[in-house]
């Protein structure tokens, strides 16, 4: 028995809602092989002065070499990159690699309001990773950052953006509206002659965490499943607005997407 083979290159999230954790649990959720490379160790909390741990580039370059060695990857994702070396480290081994089905999830900030990508690493990542990109997914913040320009305020201004990214060099250009105010839940795909418009009803909670995680990771396992770009995003949106919708809280701030919500419970 075989089933599609995906790879998540990014950081640990310790309180499971983001990053690798978010990613595995969604890769199951689609019937997909999941396999991780940590770039870094996030465990943001009061009592310890660090949070963020920074994996030996050995330590990542090792962990993409086995899951290619001893698997194979149909399909693979990148999330929080952190430093520049890593960025240029990263980008070095998927040119190698082979694999079209690539996405990246230019995770920058976090939730929780921590720094998941240094400053000086956003133009190596823009330059060397994003060319590589089947499908790159920027929220509206990380877009503007991208661009150096104002985060989108409207629909119109998404499309704009869309455009402008696309000539970054990935073939797909996803802009994430999920923060746009006085509008619905909408995105923007953008493959360099049209834009295709996915919107779903706003579902007003404060408990998101991961879930940009989560669109980029189904985007991802559907590459590896065979469909297209179009489909694989609209299957993923429908799956991280199930997540948000039945969004669990811990009753201490900002709580996780359910990633089981789509499967356990009925809409």
């Amino acid at each position: 028995m075989s089933i599609p083979k995906v790879l998540t290159i990014a950081g640990s999230a310790a309180q499971g809602s983001a990053g690798i954790q978010a990613d595995l649990k969604t890769f199951q959720e689609f019937n997909v092989y999941g396999m991780s490379a940590v770039t870094a160790i996030v465990a943001n909390n009061k009592q310890t002065e660090r949070g963020i741990f920074t994996q030996p580039m050995e330590a990542i370059e090792a962990q993409i070499y086995a899951s290619f060695e001893h698997v194979g990857v149909d399909a693979l994702k990148t999330g929080m990159l952190f430093t520049e070396d890593i960025i240029k480290k990263v980008a070095g081994l998927i040119k190698a690699s082979e694999v079209t089905n690539v996405v990246v999830d230019p995770v920058m900030i976090g939730k929780m309001g921590s720094q998941l990508l240094k400053d000086e690493a956003i133009k190596t990542l823009t330059q060397e990773l994003v060319p590589l990109a089947k499908v790159v997914t920027p929220n509206l913040h990380e877009a503007a950052r991208m661009l150096q320009c104002e985060v989108p305020e409207t629909p119109e201004d998404m499309k704009v953006v869309a455009r402008d990214l696309y000539h970054l060099g990935a073939e797909y250009v996803l802009v994430k509206g999920g923060s746009l105010k006085g509008y619905p839940a909408v995105d923007m795909l953008y493959d360099g002659s049209s834009i295709t418009e996915l919107e779903t009803e706003r579902v007003e909670t404060i408990h998101t965490s991961g879930a940009g995680c989560t669109y980029s990771a189904a985007i991802t396992a559907e590459l590896a499943n065979g469909y297209s770009v179009e489909d694989a995003v609209r299957r993923a949106k429908s799956f991280v607005t199930s997540a948000i919708r039945h969004a669990l809280s811990f009753d201490r701030g900002i709580g996780s997407t359910y990633h089981a919500a789509h499967r356990i419970i009925s809409d």
